[in-house]
């Protein structure tokens, strides 16, 4: 009975972690796509430097999205650690290390967007000077903030996203055709965001990364339905439990 017991709770508990894992999935591809695109929409102007400081609201609730987005990111790999470490406890770190590494630089996005709104607002107040010192400071964040969010970030996800894929993939937590679409979406990206440091600023995703970067968001939200209604695979959880 009490081994019985002893393992409906651990069921109830993998169940429990599948489910949070699965909306962390939708809340952290959703919130920063949104939250890009609100920063994007003031940013994307050739005289945003002007304009910001008018459309202060958006890039601040951008950078709240953005920022919300981070910790979901890293809590993903937490959440799955316990599960994965049964497995590969090496790749289960490098998970929630890279998506440690990318949260940090999505934060540091954010707060360079954040920043842009004092310098927008200093500019309008020194009457919107040409060729100024505002234009390079400006340009130079602006640059800074797109590495760390397009650039840095994506790759320790997309790192950091293999190295769980190679396990649910070797495990079979999840049907390897998921594991499959998730390991060739993170190399995919990979290649964009290589490109697109080949090609030089603007490093916001557009074109051809975009559609390459599209792959993973419309498989993290297939997987995390999957793991909301189905779970992790009760078989390879129950024999982990047995050894």
């Amino acid at each position: 009975m009490f081994w019985y017991c002893n393992n409906m709770g651990k069921m109830n508990s993998n169940k429990k972690i599948a489910t949070t894992v699965g909306v962390l999935f939708i809340v952290a591809t959703v919130v920063n796509i949104a939250g890009t695109r609100f920063i994007h929409s003031v940013l994307s102007s050739s005289d945003w430097l002007g304009m910001i400081s008018a459309g202060a609201v958006q890039v601040k609730l951008g950078s709240f999205l953005v920022f919300l987005s981070a910790l979901a990111s890293v809590s993903i790999a937490i959440w799955l650690y316990p599960i994965l470490k049964k497995y590969n406890p090496f790749l289960a770190l490098t998970a929630v290390i890279f998506r440690t590494i990318e949260s940090i630089f999505y934060i540091v996005s954010a707060i360079g967007s954040l920043s842009l709104i004092n310098l927008g607002q200093e500019y309008l107040k020194a009457g919107s000077p040409r060729n100024s010192y505002f234009q390079t400071i400006g340009n130079f964040v602006l640059t800074a903030r797109d590495v760390s969010g397009f650039i840095f970030a994506v790759i320790a996800f997309s790192f950091g996203g293999l190295a769980y894929y190679y396990i649910f993939y070797q495990t079979k937590l999840v049907p390897r055709w998921l594991s499959v679409w998730g390991i060739l979406s993170c190399l995919m990206l990979l290649i964009a965001v290589f490109s697109a440091l080949y090609n030089g600023p603007p490093f916001a995703i557009a074109g051809t990364t975009m559609i390459l970067a599209a792959s993973i968001a419309l498989q993290e939200m297939v997987l995390a339905m999957w793991l909301i209604v189905k779970g992790f695979n009760p078989s390879v959880i129950a024999s982990a439990s047995t050894e």
